[in-house]
């Protein structure tokens, strides 16, 4: 239980915060939340599927044919590897700071801070005065929820376990905390706090079940939650670094790789750059 409560909040904190041909063009503006990988000296074709990390257990649910993706693959690939000994210690160490927030914000968003705790919380920001900023987030999002909280990542993980299969990471957690507190100093970490509420992942939520990528996308960088300089961090940079490790990955097996919805769209997105690295990439309908 306390695993999976480390892996929840490890998964919260990134919560936040794509052509060779003019077929694939096409097929890339479809509604589908998992697509297949082939061609380019693959073996086997692997899997690509778009994730949202956190949601309400009453609208969780996998797919027949994700399922039946996910049965095919040999190997599961996260963003991060939950089955990394020192992956799982940095995320209980992650919500622990050696810097009191008292200190590190200035009496002005320790205040706003402290109001926007006791809403959305019910304690002050007295009770966290050494707890990091980003668990503060994902604290604040699992309390939006106001319901059981479930997540993809540790579905998949879980049953990868079942299969005995091997899990891979994309990243490491330092590259994920690295890249939200080079997009959100303290100040606008505040501000971000105030953002997250029960009409949010309601709304979140219901994009994500169309399955409509695009309107993921647009949802995800609206500018109080992602802009120009946070943009590349977030998304475009981490996706061109996976971009590096997932042809050796699935060269020989098939994988099923699990990463949040909003890397998969865009000009730079994961769809796009597989195609421009002469993947085949086509979205699963049934």
């Amino acid at each position: 239980m306390k695993t999976s409560k480390t892996l929840i909040l490890g998964l919260v904190t990134v919560a936040s915060f794509g052509f060779s041909t003019q077929a694939q063009t096409k097929k890339a503006n479809e509604n589908s939340l998992l697509w297949e990988i082939s061609g380019n000296g693959l073996a086997r074709p692997s899997y690509l599927y778009g994730t949202l990390h956190l949601m309400c257990e009453r609208d969780f649910a996998i797919q027949e044919k994700v399922k039946k993706a996910f049965d095919k693959s040999t190997k599961l690939a996260l963003e991060l590897d939950f089955d990394d000994p020192s992956e799982l210690k940095a995320m209980q160490e992650m919500g622990e700071s050696k810097v009191a927030l008292s200190t590190l914000l200035t009496p002005e968003d320790y205040k706003k801070l402290d109001i926007l705790l006791k809403e959305k919380v019910g304690a002050g920001v007295s009770q966290f005065e050494h707890t990091t900023l980003i668990s503060l987030m994902s604290l604040i999002m699992i309390k939006s929820l106001d319901c059981p909280p479930k997540v993809y990542e540790l579905e998949f993980f879980q049953m990868a376990q079942k299969r005995k299969m091997e899990i891979l990471g994309l990243e490491k957690l330092a590259v994920q905390i690295a890249a939200m507190d080079a997009s959100f100093p303290p100040h606008e970490m505040v501000e971000q706090l105030r953002n997250y509420d029960k009409k949010y992942f309601d709304l979140l939520t219901q994009t994500y079940k169309s399955e409509d990528l695009k309107a993921i996308y647009e949802l995800v960088n609206d500018p109080k939650f992602m802009d120009e300089k946070s943009k590349p961090v977030m998304l475009d940079n981490r996706n061109s670094n996976w971009l590096k490790d997932m042809p050796a990955m699935m060269k020989n097996e098939s994988v099923f790789f699990a990463v949040g919805a909003a890397h998969l769209p865009g000009k730079k997105g994961v769809i796009q750059l597989l195609q421009k690295a002469g993947y085949t990439v086509q979205p699963v309908i049934n």
